[in-house]
Order: structure tokens, then sequence, then C-alpha cells
């Protein structure tokens, strides 16, 4: 489970053992153990950092919240996950968990309440994109526009459509990216990029696949740069055979904007 943090393990970020205390936990999730991700949590990093923010991981006491289990209707396992992040996060004390993950993020902030007051846990989650546009906001990072080929964003489904997340991804975009363009399926109405539901686990056989759809409407809409902010996201549309735009993460476009 250490592996995990193998990603930002250059930056050094503390890990948060029983006891102790921060003020932001950063939750990694899975997609921590791919290395594509790492350079998203790596920017993520460097923002918070340069912004002054005091956080830590929990390093190799981070396991799996269980998301893709009870997607894929493996209620018992799920819950057994649940009881251990659960039990974790009782013996550290934090103001509040932030991750690049929607799924960790919806799971985390939403079905874990609802778990009822046996096992339920309840914390103030944030996903990444609105913490670095509130920080933006305050002016604790300031960014200049950057000239450049036309960014799209894709709404990733758990963000989106499931939690009303939309204006702050897209705001901190206008404010890194000089030229954004909007897809015809956007915002609520967003297409998914086939990785929800357990789809990436499971196999599908199609010529088609999702996320050639969606890449597709992305050419459509004229975008050179796919800006997303969800792992799966990332790894779906970059897994899009052929030419096709770049992906980049929400976080990594902001870091290249921000001024020294």
């Amino acid at each position: 489970l250490d592996a995990r943090t193998d990603g930002i393990a250059a930056l050094d970020v503390p890990v948060l053992a029983p006891g102790e205390e921060t003020d932001i936990l950063l939750w990694l999730g899975e997609g921590a153990y791919d290395l594509r991700y790492g350079r998203s949590l790596r920017a993520l990093v460097t923002l918070m950092r340069k912004a002054g923010l005091r956080f830590a991981t929990l390093g190799a006491d981070e396991v799996d919240c269980g998301d893709v289990a009870r997607r894929l209707g493996d209620e018992a396992t799920f819950q057994a996950l649940a009881r251990e992040v659960i039990e974790t996060l009782g013996t550290r004390r934090f103001t509040k968990i932030v991750t690049a993950d929607p799924h960790a993020y919806h799971v985390l902030k939403n079905e874990y309440p609802a778990l009822g007051a046996t096992l339920g846990g309840t914390w103030t989650v944030e996903h990444h994109t609105t913490l670095l546009d509130a920080l933006v906001q305050d002016g604790r990072l300031t960014l200049a526009r950057r000239d450049g080929p036309a960014v799209a964003y894709h709404d990733p489904c758990y963000l989106g459509r499931y939690n009303g997340v939309i204006d702050a991804p897209r705001r901190l975009l206008d404010a890194a990216c000089r030229t954004r363009v909007e897809v015809e399926r956007h915002g609520m109405r967003a297409m998914c990029c086939g990785g929800g539901g357990g789809s990436p686990a499971s196999d599908v056989d199609a010529a088609t696949r999702i996320p050639d759809l969606r890449m597709e409407q992305m050419r459509q809409g004229g975008a050179s740069v796919v800006a997303v902010a969800c792992p799966g996201c990332t790894a779906m549309l970059e897994g899009v055979t052929g030419p096709r735009p770049e992906v980049k993460d929400v976080a990594e476009l902001v870091l290249a904007a921000v001024v020294p």
C-alpha cells in the first residue's frame, strides 16, 4: 500500500500518523498507483505548497474507499472497506479532506455518512478543483492566462452530474488559458468517459468504445487539449488510439499559468 505515494515521493509530503493533526488530509485514491496520474498529483501538491497550505497523506494507511466494489454490486466488500477507512480517519485530526478523485470524493462526502450512526463518518470533503479555485479567488495563487491551443473541459460524472461542481473548473481554466471552448455535451449533460460503473474492470467487447465517442466530440468542438479532473477520465481518454487532443489535468494547466 505504501506504493500509493510513489508518484509524489520526491516532494516529501508528510504522512499523518495516528494521533497527529493537520489542516488538510490529501486523499490520493486508487489512481495514485498509475504513473500518469502521478503527474497530476505532483502538480496539485506543488500548487498547495505554493499557496502555503498545511497538509499530509495517510501514506500506507490509505486503503481503497470501496467505490468500484459498490458499483459492481459487491456491497459486503464496500462496507468492509468503508469500516476500515472510517476507523483509520477517526484516529487522525484534520479540518477537511481534499482529493483529486471524484469517485473518492463522492463516496467520502455522500455515501459514508449514509451508512448510519454505527458506521457512518462525516467530514468536510473538497475536490481539488474547488480548492484551487478558492485559492485563486483569494489571491493565494496568481495566474497569468497563457496563449496556446484551444482547451475543452470534460466534466467527470461524479463531479458534475452527481455533485453539481460545474463552474469552478471552468473558472480555473478561464484564468489559466486564453482560449477555452465548450463541446456540445457538457456540464450536467456531459457524456461519460467510459470509466464509470466499474467498466474499466469489465471486458467491453466493442469496435467503438465510449471514450472514442467522447474524444470525437472533443475534436468536433475544436479542442486541441482536453482538460480533465479525474484519474479515471485521464486513463480512459488517453487510451484513445490514433491522433487525438492532448489530455491534461486542470491542476497541470493551472500550474503552468502560476505567476512565480
